[in-house]
């Protein structure tokens, strides 16, 4: 039986991995993928940096790199890993003759404006590689257009990145064939030093754009033809995919396809849908064609494993495709203008990511020197062989890479109750997208006439924000926020005396938009602002956190929210602080969300499946509580520093409804007074969390 990658790789599409770092490499994970049928990897400075980080991949390499800068370090680690991937790759590469089984590394982002530098720097990274199966990544700015065209001249490998509009791919194929004859030109065979190259497209991205867009100029009231949200970037590459045939079927290439060139193939990037309410695969089935690459995240990959099917989709509908973008037009976009745009934010977000990885190095370099290292088991006395029996247990059975995957069979076999419940592992990948738009509305919200923000939620889908407030507070100049998640009428009025219903913002946040506790919540507070305000325009004082398709999201558009967050479907509400039900209302008060997401991203990658399970700081803590709950110390005791105390509210509901549906379960403590350790019972295990600087005070008892 195949997969539906290895059927897409039989229609003429190699399916790439964007993803690398050590423990991938070294677990044998990555040559899991390769057995699947993945042909090829990419770099991804952000995953780079959060391995660094947030887990001890490349701790023994930077202890013995302790003599060089950070940049040479990043260099060391970045070419031997791609070394290493390359290796793995090379007999794909050998039994297809050179077409597949490459590994694709970015050359210093900073150079992107730089052409000699670039090209100085990529000559440099490609002989340091070593590898034929290896391509150096230079970005489409128009200084690096000749770069292309002078390393293909050269036979180096060329991945063409940051490509979003037509005009600029126009540029890049001239170049690309341009540099096939000068290397001809050359008296060198092509036979001999047949230079590869994709030309990435980047997609998501383009949609994120337009779809904001045309959201503001409806809000506007301005014209805006949303038929075409979440259409454009699939249109835009199927019109590149025709542009591509026509171009490599000429004869100016064809005489240079006799002397042994290859097309340089179109490659979809940025292939991980950023919208909720968008198909998780949507850029992956419609263009699927022969002579091309699709570069996916690890969630997309598993995502088309699941669910996803294989068909020639890429050459159809071009007719519908050209209406759609004759229609973005007509509504006054400039595409031009949106791409020109995105490529400066994608050599701004490379060359910040390379920063960050710099800085990770060398903050990572001062946690080596002076932490103090914690045996496994340290701490849990008599029960530490179980732990580890119990963490052996989880890899026999695969469980951590079978959570990442989203098998749902880990707790149950049939899948109603779990499967569409585990969006939370992946839903910062999503969020990072629309982080930018989301603080750019809590601008907005903090420039206007707002003095308090009011969440209207119950349970789950309010919880997380009461953790943030509590935490962080509102900066200076942002609104302050109060969450009621109660239909107590002393707690209603309480906040009604509160807050001046004009100047107040209200968020009404319910997952499946028919809680009858948000709703009644809401008619109240419409009641108020209504009578404080007038009618008209007193749905802009109201914003909805919601699934598609919900009838908040119905009531949204009848009522005249200011704005509506669809939030992932596939997120149960006491797993939803960091997607829009936490974000929002940490964004409104001015939380740093773009950090929050961050660290959340660091914990996600020390928890990955290419981690050892004796190192992974989830399964390790899952394996701890499990095996002492089992031991009779099912008290799982939190303990906290003070600035963080309300923590403890989230994981108390977190585990007490997550584990106590059939009778059994872990009884979450949280908040009580800490007493001499000889009062206690033998049923405790005790946690403790302690933001650094804290001299631990709370546990001298």
């Amino acid at each position: 039986m195949t997969n539906p990658i290895q059927e897409t790789h039989r229609l003429g599409q190699a399916m790439w991995i964007d993803y690398i770092r050590r423990g991938l490499l070294r677990s044998g994970e990555f040559q899991r993928f390769l057995d699947q049928g993945i042909s090829g990897v990419t770099s991804n400075p952000t995953i780079f940096e959060k391995a660094i980080a947030g887990s001890s991949d490349y701790d023994d390499a930077l202890q013995s790199l302790a003599g060089v800068s950070a940049r040479e370090a990043y260099e060391a680690l970045a070419v031997e890993d791609f070394r290493t991937a390359a290796d793995l790759l090379r007999p794909i590469y050998d039994r297809s003759g050179g077409e597949h089984g490459y590994a694709s590394l970015e050359v210093n982002p900073q150079l992107a404006y730089d052409t000699e530098g670039n090209i100085e720097e990529a000559r440099r990274l490609f002989a340091a590689l070593g590898r034929p199966n290896v391509m150096v990544k230079v970005p489409a700015t128009p200084q690096g257009i000749p770069v292309i065209r002078r390393l293909i001249g050269e036979g180096i490998n060329v991945n063409v990145t940051l490509i979003f509009s037509l005009t600029v791919y126009r540029e890049v194929r001239e170049a690309y064939i341009s540099g096939l004859e000068d290397l001809a030109g050359r008296g060198l065979s092509i036979f001999q030093a047949t230079p590869a190259s994709v030309a990435s497209f980047f997609l998501s991205r383009v949609d994120t754009a337009v779809d904001a867009l045309l959201e503001e100029r409806s809000r506007r009231g301005e014209k805006a033809n949303k038929a075409v949200m979440g259409r454009v970037a699939v249109a835009s590459a199927r019109l590149a995919y025709r542009e591509f045939k026509e171009d490599f079927s000429r004869a100016r290439f064809v005489a240079l396809r006799e002397k042994g060139a290859r097309v340089q193939r179109p490659l979809w990037a940025s292939t991980g849908t950023k919208n909720p309410a968008y198909s998780d695969i949507l850029y992956i089935e419609p263009l699927i064609g022969s002579d091309t690459v699709n570069t996916l995240p690890l969630a997309t990959i598993n995502a088309f494993l699941k669910h996803g099917r294989a068909g020639a989709n890429l050459e159809r509908d071009l007719p519908e495709a050209e209406q759609t973008m004759a229609t973005l037009t007509a509504t006054g976009i400039s595409l031009e203008q949106v791409t020109a745009r995105l490529l400066d934010e994608g050599v701004k977000s490379l060359s910040d990511s390379f920063e960050k990885i710099l800085a990770g190095i060398e903050e990572k370099r001062v946690v080596l020197r002076t932490a103090k290292f914690a045996p496994p088991g340290d701490g849990l006395g008599e029960y530490a062989a179980g732990v580890e029996s119990a963490l052996a247990g989880l890899a026999e059975r695969d469980i951590v890479a079978r959570i990442w995957r989203k098998d749902h069979t880990v707790w149950k076999p049939d899948p109603t109750e779990i499967a569409n419940r585990l969006g939370w592992l992946t839903v910062s990948d999503i969020m990072s997208e629309g982080a930018p738009a989301l603080q750019e509305f809590a601008g907005e919200i903090r420039d206007g006439d707002f003095r308090h923000v009011v969440l209207l939620g119950m349970g789950g889908s309010s919880l997380g924000a009461e953790v943030l407030r509590q935490t962080f507070g509102s900066a200076p100049g942002y609104p302050e926020l109060i969450v009621l998640d109660s239909t107590v009428p002393a707690s209603v009025l309480s906040v009604a005396r509160a807050i001046d219903p004009a100047k107040t913002l209200f968020l009404v946040s319910s997952k499946s938009g028919g809680t009858t506790e948000p709703n009644y919540l809401y008619r109240y507070f419409r009641s108020l602002v209504e009578s404080a305000a007038g009618k008209e325009g007193a749905g802009l004082t109201f914003v909805a956190i919601t699934d598609a398709g919900s009838s908040l999201a119905g009531l949204a558009v009848e009522e005249g929210f200011r704005h509506t967050f669809l939030n992932p479907p596939d997120i149960g509400g006491r797993y939803s602080v960091l997607s829009y039900f936490g974000l929002v209302p940490a964004a409104l008060i001015g939380t740093d969300i773009g950090t929050l997401l961050e660290r959340a991203d660091c914990m996600r990658e020390g928890c990955a499946p290419c981690v050892p399970y004796t190192e992974n700081p989830g399964a390790r803590l899952g394996a701890a509580i499990g095996t002492l709950a089992l031991g009779g110390r099912d008290k799982l005791t939190l303990i906290t520093s003070d600035a963080i105390g309300s923590f403890g509210l989230w994981v108390e509901q977190l585990i007490a409804e997550s584990t106590g549906k059939e009778g059994k379960g872990i009884i979450p403590v949280v908040g009580e007074p800490l007493v001499e350790p000889d009062t206690y019972n033998d049923d405790r295990l005790f946690v403790h969390l302690r933001l650094k600087g804290d001299d631990g005070s709370a546990t001298d008892a």
